[in-house]
């Protein structure tokens, strides 16, 4: 398993759906961030499939490293250069 790529060290928001089903980026490697578009192929890291309960308007992680995946805790905060 290799270990992710920080994307940004900032989340990206996005409007998502409530009752919807999303794919979240968890390798970094999406040219569709924070979503999956099949980049982590050969990686080891899997997309992490989720489905939105609240909808509206979301901080989505984008570093990688957060402990709430697929959305933003702030641990990009404390990731170095």
């Amino acid at each position: 398993m290799t270990e992710p790529v920080i994307a940004q060290k900032k989340p990206i928001i996005v409007e998502l759906e409530a009752g919807k089903e999303y794919w979240w980026c968890a390798c970094g490697r999406s040219k569709t961030q924070p979503f999956c578009d099949g980049s982590h192929q050969g990686t080891g890291i899997e997309p992490l499939c989720f489905r939105e309960e609240k909808g509206g308007k979301r901080g989505m992680c984008c570093c990688k490293h957060t402990a709430t995946p697929p959305y933003c805790d702030g641990t990009h905060k404390t990731l170095g250069d």
